[in-house]
């Protein structure tokens, strides 16, 4: 098998980021959204991040250009008629994911192969609505995908060995480094940080510390990059809350049970980051 031509549905903040990589790395990309406008704002923050790149030296102007040359955008699923790999990073909800797979099954070539950015769901669900579930696996990356070096490869009992192999060649012709996961919910990364960011925002919720507090203690105490109320807001509180939620259903372990707190500002739209107030608020 060889991957020539890949497709990424979904254009949002992982999804723009899987579709530069994979562009700057030679393959032939198309993505696809939803809607133009919803497109478009994809395509900006691709360009912006690829701007960042050249001036910050990570990149020449001339891979700009090739990179920009590899990518084009689409508003149907039907486009993926002639792609290798389908990566798709749609909304953390089953059954939307379903209803792309479904779809894509009948517009892909039998060759293509299927993987899923999901962070906590099970793939063979995903592609138990298919017809080509030993084409499916997932490749989950980490934001911000430009940077960050890690992919998780997830391998369910279904997959043929050749698809998985393919996909982990592909994966580290990316640039990056890969770890092997079993198709359980929250597979290793998410499995061990899920109850360190909950349990964070219960010891906000019951007054034991404050979040810049929480923060620098385990920025400085324990050496991490950004500490776990930072890391909810960069994530996004409803992207945790989707994922704890999927875990507690799986596991019924209260370590994943999401605090009254995280879902009251879920509810109120306070998800960080990317809509400007989270637990901190920004600019």
């Amino acid at each position: 098998m060889e991957i020539k031509k890949v497709g990424v549905v979904g254009c949002g903040l992982m999804g723009s980021g899987i579709a530069e990589v994979c562009a700057k790395s030679g393959y032939k990309t198309k993505v696809r959204e939803v809607s133009e406008e919803v497109l478009k704002k994809g395509q900006e923050r691709i360009n912006k991040s690829i701007d960042k790149a050249v001036e910050r030296g990570k990149a020449t102007p001339e891979q700009k250009k090739q990179t920009l040359e590899n990518l084009s955008f689409t508003t149907k699923l039907e486009d993926f008629k002639d792609v290798d790999l389908v990566i798709e990073a749609a909304i953390e909800n089953m059954e939307e994911k379903k209803k792309i797979y479904k779809a894509l099954d009948s517009i892909c070539p039998t060759h293509t192969i299927f993987a899923s950015n999901t962070s906590s769901l099970s793939i063979v669900e995903m592609g138990s609505v298919t017809k080509r579930i030993s084409k499916m696996l997932g490749i989950h990356f980490f934001n911000p995908v430009p940077v960050m070096k890690l992919v998780e490869l997830v391998k369910p009992i279904t997959v043929d060995t050749e698809v998985f192999e393919t996909a982990k060649k592909f994966a580290q012709s990316l640039g990056k480094t890969i770890i092997i996961a079993k198709d359980t919910p929250g597979f290793i990364v998410n499995l061990l940080l899920v109850p360190f960011l909950l349990d964070a925002v219960r010891a906000i919720e019951s007054g034991l510390a404050t979040k810049e507090d929480i923060d620098t203690g385990m920025t400085l105490g324990c050496g991490h990059p950004m500490g776990p109320i930072a890391l909810l807001d960069f994530v996004g509180l409803d992207t945790t809350y989707y994922i704890a939620e999927a875990m507690y259903q799986e596991f019924k372990d209260t370590r994943y049970a999401a605090p009254p707190l995280l879902k009251t500002m879920v509810l109120a739209g306070f998800n960080g980051r990317k809509v400007g107030r989270g637990f901190y608020t920004y600019q």
